[in-house]
């Protein structure tokens, strides 16, 4: 599975990433956390394993195989230390959170399974205002929450709010991507389908506490309701520039050439939120066949990433397909 976060200070951008080393066919899930860095977002350097898989302990968050993705690294300047916080599914989701005082560890973990304010938690984002840090994350199925950091950045501080509340797949939300433009606070979600790419859906507000109000999908012109197929999973803001990148994980690279016509016209999707609407529906009695199954476990080590710059059109975030752009 692959996730990307980024930390910026000054010219240089840490990229870290989780990658399977398997093919989808083991229980191996990841093999620790790898960062790059980069001084003009092009060329990049592999700084190797920061945060290397635990070996030893099957109970571990960095046990190989546990379900840990997403790692956010965020920095503070109060404790001047690195923290890494890192979603783990299980029975119950949870945060394993760890700290440094370099990007590249060596890294202590301070909490191996942590729920903020005893919420489930999910796909998040992480991002600080002002040396004030919040957390942003979904509360699988139901909706996506925004919680207030302690001074230290490793635990919430008690008060958070609840925003996107929606009935449950394919509509809840889920990796939100938080960016600030001005003194408008932006998220940008996905819909629930699991790995099949959905429409991407854009709130905004004066306040990152809400009121959160509905815009739009972002993506112009996509036909697809896929996002360009990809899901976001971060908004990077260049440093010295009016330039937003939303980063997005294309988890199934060949979507269209399985699916063909039913891709380009959107009815893949269609179909794909169909079965989830009638997966999660009560009244129904749903049963997975063999290629619903075969469709929950991919071949992540061949996904790949979109890198697209967010636009403003009279101030409305649009995000438009270029097979090729600079910075």
């Amino acid at each position: 599975m692959v996730a990307v976060c980024y930390f910026t200070k000054g010219s240089t951008i840490g990229t870290v990433r989780i990658r399977k080393k398997t093919t989808g066919q083991s229980k191996i899930w990841h093999w620790g956390v790898r960062c790059y860095s980069s001084t003009d977002l092009y060329n990049w350097d592999s700084e190797g394993i920061i945060i290397p898989p635990d070996l030893s302990d099957p109970h571990s968050p960095l046990y190989p195989e546990s379900m840990m993705d997403r790692p956010h690294i965020i920095y503070n300047p109060l404790t001047h230390q690195f923290v890494a916080w890192l979603k783990v599914m299980g029975e119950r989701g949870s945060f394993a959170i760890l700290t440094a005082d370099a990007i590249t560890g060596p890294y202590t973990l301070k909490h191996a399974h942590y729920n903020p304010c005893g919420l489930d938690v999910g796909d998040f984002d992480l991002t600080v205002e002002a040396d004030r840090a919040y957390l942003i994350s979904q509360k699988p199925h139901q909706s996506v929450y925004i919680a207030d950091l302690d001074d230290t950045y490793t635990e919430a501080s008690g008060y958070y709010t609840e925003h996107l509340h929606r009935s449950g797949p394919p509509f809840a939300r889920e990796a939100p991507a938080y960016f600030k433009r001005g003194e408008m606070h932006y998220l940008l979600t996905s819909g629930t389908t699991g790995y099949h790419p959905n429409p991407s859906e854009l709130v905004c507000a004066q306040d990152i506490h809400g009121p959160y109000r509905l815009l739009t999908d972002p993506h112009v012109d996509d036909h697809t309701d896929t996002s360009f197929n990809s899901q976001i999973s971060s908004v990077l803001k260049v440093a010295g520039k009016d330039l937003y990148i939303a980063i997005a994980d294309r988890w199934v690279p060949n979507l269209a050439e399985t699916e063909g016509e039913k891709f380009s016209s959107g009815e893949g999707y269609a179909q794909t939120a169909d079965k989830f609407k009638r997966m999660f529906d009560p009244s129904i009695q749903f049963e997975l066949t063999a290629e619903d199954l075969a469709a929950m476990r991919i071949n992540s080590s061949i996904s790949d990433y979109v890198w697209l710059p967010i636009s403003f059109e009279s101030g409305q975030p649009q995000i438009i397909w270029q097979d090729e752009w600079q910075l």
